[in-house]
């Protein structure tokens, strides 16, 4: 067992765990499928757990009710009698623990009957432990589950989590646990970053922000005093001589900026939009002038930002990492009219991180975006295995290096995954190549029960991440993530951060959150299928879109697996890219 993987195969069954976030992914193959192999029991043994748990399917073969009624959305029927019917499943424990997991995965057999068997079975332990590199580097997503059926379980899907019309500022924020478990790891290490930085008074503080309407946030900025420095942006221009955006006065990062320019002075506050946005969302932690440690990622220090939206942060503690986000800051603050033209925006940085993983640097604005774009248009169009995505606005590239490759990818014998947000409207890659569109509006109000009951979340997209993994479980793996939306037009106008990591460990960990996005949003699909099918009177159609499948013999149909095994296909790499 790796620190990061753990692998075993027995007679042609093999089974791999894969260490994520707080989640891990488990991936299955089978070299010779049986005809009457109808899919995968996981059972897990938490740390400190005395026994094996079974993970809970969503779906099962049969149901004491008709399937648009009893499918509910709920994992509620225990794997060991309703398996996965997929060659991989992440499992995202619902209330994380620091330590080893054990994992048991059996295969399952139908008898003639209709009763189950239970065949082959692999032990695996994988350790879970938060911190991805201790003292080096921590990354972490939000959980981006306020329109789930955890949510609706956990908290009622209270829509009150988050302001509607007023103020962030003023907003008065519920008791409880919504706001940790909502904004889960990049909660932690966002507040555990500033509260360092209030109770060292040795510390200071330097803060690039976008959208800007957490109160505690600003709460803890503000009782910095003149330890923090700060640069809010402030897009928005004029309509009819009234500032728009950011920069309305009425605007709460306008709001914040006056309280910090209060609190912090005049000298150690200002605010830019570059030449497009200052779309940074940065903490950089110095001591006497030099920075030791800095925070960064695509997440927002707003309520949509830690709690809606999927997102991701990466604390490096790193002197050299958190010093070049520190000469950024400096040069931004002194003229960001300028910094197009400044050296450190004229190329990528490699940090010196001692024997950790390699990490390069690209800051924004800078005067052409083949700069930060061309080495992930080559990394995509390099890549031999697989590419995970997640782009928040890719879909509204219309040229560029990043759109070219994208282009190229989905042509290619590689296999690919991502995940694409723009305002009201998801599209996704399927796992066969064609792309499905998952609208939350139109989910909230016409998919079945639970879904019709969902919180939708709010008006705004619903996933923000930056990020692509090229060829995750190969040791050439890379992963481009960061503040960029990967558009030439933001490279050349936005002030922004790429980072380029080449690890497998970390691409792990960010090729597992395109599947759980992906996933989370894949089964809504699959409901509003059902939907419409029922609508259109099609109950069979409906029933089978919902129902596990038994073997060919019994139903006369192919079995679930068989387009798994079907050579060249996307399918095909599917089932082989997580075991093997």
């Amino acid at each position: 067992m790796s620190d990061f993987m753990s692998q075993h195969d027995t007679n042609g069954f093999l089974m791999k765990l894969w260490r994520g976030e707080r989640m891990c992914l488990v991936g299955f193959d089978v070299v010779a499928a049986e005809a009457d192999l109808v899919g995968f029991a996981i059972e897990c043994k938490a740390p400190g757990s005395p026994q094996f748990d079974p993970l809970l399917n969503r779906l099962a073969f049969a149901y004491p009710k008709a399937a648009t009624t009893a499918v509910t959305g709920a994992r509620q029927f225990p794997s060991t009698g309703a398996p996965f019917q997929k060659f991989r499943w992440v499992h995202f424990p619902r209330d994380p623990k620091a330590g080893v997991y054990t994992y048991r995965g059996t295969k399952m057999h139908m008898r003639p009957d209709g009763s189950l068997a239970k065949g082959t079975a692999i032990e695996l332990p994988i350790s879970l432990d938060p911190v991805t590199y201790d003292d080096f580097l921590d990354v972490g997503f939000t959980r981006g589950f306020a329109s789930s059926q955890a949510y609706a379980e956990k908290f009622g899907n209270n829509p009150n989590v988050i302001p509607s019309k007023e103020s962030g500022l003023t907003f008065q924020k519920i008791p409880g646990e919504v706001y940790d478990w909502l904004g889960f790891e990049a909660y932690d290490l966002l507040f555990a970053f500033l509260k360092e930085a209030v109770d060292d008074p040795t510390i200071e503080l330097d803060v690039f922000a976008y959208d800007l309407n957490e109160p505690d946030i600003v709460a803890r900025l503000k009782a910095l005093g003149h330890r923090l420095r700060v640069i809010v942006d402030d897009s928005g221009g004029s309509k009819a001589g009234v500032a728009q955006g950011h920069l309305a006065a009425g605007s709460d990062e306008s709001k914040a900026f006056k309280v910090l320019k209060a609190s912090a002075g005049a000298a150690h506050a200002r605010r830019t939009h570059f030449q497009g946005l200052q779309h940074n969302k940065v903490f950089i932690a110095k001591r006497n002038g030099k920075p030791f440690k800095v925070l960064a990622g695509s997440t927002n220090f707003s309520f949509r930002g830690i709690y809606i939206q999927a997102n991701n942060v990466l604390v490096f503690h790193s002197a050299d990492v958190a010093g070049q986000f520190g000469r950024v800051f400096d040069a931004a603050f002194a003229d960001p009219a300028a910094f197009a033209k400044d050296p450190i925006a004229s190329k990528w940085h490699l940090a010196a991180t001692d024997n950790h993983p390699s990490v390069q640097l690209c800051f924004s604005p800078h005067q052409s975006s083949d700069l930060s774009l061309n080495p992930v248009r080559g990394a995509i169009d390099q890549a031999t295995s697989s590419v995970f995505y997640a782009v928040a606005f890719l879909s509204q590239i219309r040229s560029g290096p990043t759109k070219e490759a994208f282009d190229r990818l989905m042509k290619r014998p590689v296999f690919s995954y991502g995940v694409v947000d723009k305002a009201g409207t998801l599209e996704i890659k399927k796992p066969d190549g064609s792309t499905g569109l998952v609208d939350f509006a139109y989910l909230a109000k016409n998919a079945p029960e639970p879904f019709k009951s969902e919180w939708s979340g709010g008006g705004g997209i619903n996933v923000h991440h930056k990020f692509v993994v090229t060829d995750f479980s190969l040791p050439s793996a890379k992963v481009f993530t960061g503040s960029s939306n990967l558009a030439p037009s933001g490279e050349k106008g936005n002030g922004d951060h790429l980072i380029m990591i080449e690890d497998p460990k970390i691409a792990v960990g960010y090729a597992i959150e395109a599947l759980r996005v992906f996933d989370h949003l894949h089964f809504r699909s699959t409901m509003r299928d059902a939907d419409k099918a029922k609508k259109k009177s099609q109950a069979k159609k409906a029933e089978g879109i919902l129902t596990l499948r038994k073997p060919e013999a019994m139903t006369g149909k192919p079995a679930w697996f068989a387009d798994f095994y079907k050579a060249g296909t996307q399918a095909e790499r599917d089932r082989m890219l997580f075991s093997r």
